[in-house]
């Protein structure tokens, strides 16, 4: 049996617009082999709720989304990662949020939880309390080989960056294996969301990550007017759409930029920081906010784009435009620039699209997925941008996907803003049960977003998955072979979320 056909036999569960498949526990421990034989369908997430353990798949063939459940008998399930490796880092965190243990897990240590919380799995029925325990040593894979010694950078770092600490073991100078141990940013993001409303609770995924805080407001919003069989307004829709792909242009220059100053050439960082300002300067008279936080609402947008707001993104957004062509130019004509960014950081396709790897990641490594189009949502479902993809998979390859978002962004935004319907930004909310889901496409990739309403309108489930999930795992793989002196460069290029996945 097919592993969306073994899924689509369990009990459906009224999810909306995606449904999720309540599985026996019998049928769940066939779902691994069933993957293992069936490489189209992709993992995009894996968390749980008491005593019950949830995944996300697409069927990259159909472009159909599916959810599977089943009941962790005795506080156990089978484990996906020996068929999906995407899934070690999320059966990491479901045994600290949950107490749940994936059996024949390929990766049990600890994720989120380095010892030092005061309760054991405090999102499950049963918390253990740890007060007076001694935090255990971190565990790092082991490497073999004569003259393996090893570099330990962080978590904290130099400058305004979040922590994280990277293990690198290191022959010579070459990378033979690097290690990330993250978690160090969690706030409990999923307990705070519990028991209350959808609007109450939106502030939550405005703040996951904050460089996404549109794209996962806007997947938080979907999921809950799915569940609630909400329509918000034309009008809202497209303000949304105007948000995320600002969202989208500040941190493809701010990244374009980045990169480059960690190949030690100033003057594309500086520059691509100015118009990055002056698009964030547009976004705070036209939205309230630089970032346009809590723009986003489950119901609609707040405020409505101000009056004059629409001018001053157009003529930021000509001034990005203007300047483009001459700092490509710059980019593709400095040997110096393009030794160091060509064949660096090299991700085989192979592994993109074994981890269902997402935006400029995945597109940089010939994966052309893009949820604004598969499965796709409104009003891209008329806009209909191109997906800019490259095969080379390097430094080189990311940054070029980002240069060519970044031009069908701003031609995105001048569409929008021309044609921009009149009305209302935001209907009021029922109180009533539901289950909704919903994929949003950030600067990063995909945005995930899940959500279960008791019949008072309040969360009872809700998870929120950052595309960094299935992106960090790569930029693992793709420092390997390279020197150490290369990783801030190959970081930067991967630009992989934090706090999005420290929850």
């Amino acid at each position: 049996m097919s592993a969306k056909a073994l899924i689509r036999g369990g009990a459906p569960q009224g999810a909306v617009p995606h449904d999720r498949f309540l599985l026996s526990a019998e049928a769940w421990a066939r779902l691994p082999g069933a993957l293992a034989e069936d490489p189209a369908i992709a993992l995009l997430g894996l968390w749980a709720e008491l005593g019950t353990v949830h995944a996300a798949f697409l069927d990259e063939t159909t472009n159909e989304i599916f959810l599977a459940s089943a009941v962790a008998e005795g506080g156990r399930y089978a484990a996906l990662s020996p068929a999906r490796p995407g899934a070690i880092r999320f059966e990491r965190m479901i045994r600290d949020l949950w107490g749940l243990t994936a059996e024949g897990a390929v990766d049990l240590r600890p994720w989120l939880d380095h010892g030092r919380w005061q309760i054991a799995g405090p999102m499950s029925a049963n918390p253990l309390s740890l007060v007076g325990a001694e935090p255990p040593q971190p565990e790092f894979l082991p490497v073999e080989g004569e003259g393996i010694h090893q570099i330990p950078v962080g978590p904290i770092h130099a400058g305004v960056i979040e922590p994280g600490h990277f293990r690198f073991h290191i022959q010579g100078e070459v990378v033979v294996r690097l290690e990330a141990r993250l978690g160090y940013k969690h706030k409990g993001v999923l307990s705070l969301m519990l028991g209350k409303s959808p609007r109450a609770a939106a502030v939550f995924p405005a703040r996951l990550s904050g460089d996404s805080t549109v794209a996962f407001g806007w997947a938080f919003a979907a999921a809950a007017e799915a569940a609630l069989g909400v329509t918000i307004p034309p009008r809202a829709i497209a303000l949304r759409a105007v948000m995320g792909e600002l969202e989208r242009i500040h941190n493809h220059l701010n990244d374009w930029g980045f990169v480059c100053n960690d190949a030690a050439f100033a003057f594309p960082h500086a520059r691509c920081g100015f118009l990055r300002e002056g698009v964030l300067r547009a976004c705070a008279a036209a939205f309230g906010h630089r970032l346009m936080m809590d723009g986003v609402l489950p119901g609609g947008i707040a405020p409505d784009i101000a009056p004059g707001g629409a001018e001053l993104i157009l003529a930021a957004l000509a001034a990005v435009e203007a300047e483009i062509p001459a700092l490509r130019r710059i980019y593709d004509s400095h040997a110096s620039l393009q030794d160091r960014v060509v064949g660096t950081g090299f991700l085989d396709p192979a592994h993109a699209r074994r981890f269902a790897a997402g935006g400029f990641v995945g597109r940089g490594s010939g994966r052309g997925f893009d949820a604004r189009l598969t499965p796709g949502y409104a009003p891209y479902d008329w806009l209909l941008p191109p997906i800019a993809v490259e095969t080379g998979g390097d430094v080189d390859a990311r940054v070029r996907v980002r240069v060519a978002e970044l031009a069908t962004s701003i031609g995105l935004v001048r569409r929008l803003l021309a044609e921009l319907p009149p009305g209302e930004t935001l209907v009021p909310l029922p109180s009533q049960a539901g289950e909704g889901v919903a994929l949003i496409e950030g600067f990063r990739g995909e945005c995930l977003a899940w959500v279960r309403l008791d019949e008072g309108g309040l969360i009872r489930g809700c998870f929120l998955r950052d595309p960094s999930w299935l992106q960090w795992p790569l930029l693992e793989a793709a420092i390997e072979g390279n020197i150490v002196a290369d990783f801030p460069l190959c970081n930067k290029s991967f630009n992989c979320s934090y706090s999005g996945v420290d929850l």
